[in-house]
């Protein structure tokens, strides 16, 4: 394939991945950037993409602008903060094949746990989990955020026991990687990847960047709610093989 054919085939593909996890499919976004990476350079396409997600976060918060949780954000936000400080730091000392093999198989049993509670129609009270404990979920998700781009399963961990309505489920996670996106973005200006061309590739792909993410927004709204933790903990269990995979891979 021409390289140049290959590289839109993936960029497009994985911009339509992402908007499908903005508007609420939470966890197939983590395969974005490693479709990206088939036809470009991975910092390279990271720096692509990090721009977009940042205009898909815009779209999803404008949706959801009415349905978020103030109290979790309170809590994972300067949490985040510290993680995405922490895997700045420490990128060069930490293995991130090991880090996403311990998040993989984490995620993988956390999933399973929840699914056989659904299946076996096991009473899932709402978690009332301190904060503290909020808080270092929140690290892990910014740490992880930073190093692997994949800050969704610590989160997730954190929050879906809440049992949250889905459309505050979906917002208040908009809002927390819209927000731990921002707070990425002086890393990769210091890497001095915001280049002409980059930004111009990041421009072209704009327009399937609002229609895929509105398109992930209807689909959710029609899965039935309670089915929607069903399919997010099926996602999550799918998200750590992919993560342990990489991981064994790499």
């Amino acid at each position: 394939m021409n390289p140049d054919h290959l590289y839109y085939a993936c960029a497009i593909i994985a911009v339509i991945l992402a908007g499908l996890a903005k508007g609420g499919f939470a966890g197939v976004g983590a395969l974005a950037m490693p479709i990206m990476a088939i036809g470009v350079d991975p910092v390279r396409g990271a720096a692509i993409m990090l721009p977009i997600l940042i205009l898909q976060d815009a779209v999803s918060v404008w949706v959801y602008r009415r349905d978020w949780d103030a109290g979790i954000l309170k809590v994972i936000l300067p949490g985040a903060a510290i993680g995405i400080t922490l895997g700045w730091l420490f990128a060069a000392q930490v293995s991130e094949t090991a880090v996403l093999g311990v998040l993989g198989a984490i995620s993988i049993l956390f999933g399973l746990q929840r699914l056989w509670l659904e299946r076996n129609k096991t009473a899932l009270l709402p978690s009332d989990s301190p904060g503290w404990v909020g808080m270092i979920f929140g690290i892990a998700s910014g740490f992880t955020s930073q190093i692997a781009h994949a800050g969704s399963p610590p989160f997730q961990m954190w929050v879906l026991p809440k049992r949250l309505p889905r459309d505050m489920l979906v917002g208040t996670t908009a809002l927390a990687f819209a927000a731990m996106n921002w707070m990425k973005l002086p890393a990769y200006a210091a890497l001095g990847q915001f280049t002409h061309a980059n930004l111009m590739a990041t421009a072209m792909l704009v327009p399937v960047a609002i229609v895929s993410t509105f398109a992930g927004v209807a689909l959710v709204r029609r899965v039935d709610p309670a089915r929607f933790y069903t399919l997010i903990y099926a996602l999550m269990v799918l998200l750590g093989a992919k993560l342990v995979a990489d991981a064994m891979l790499g």
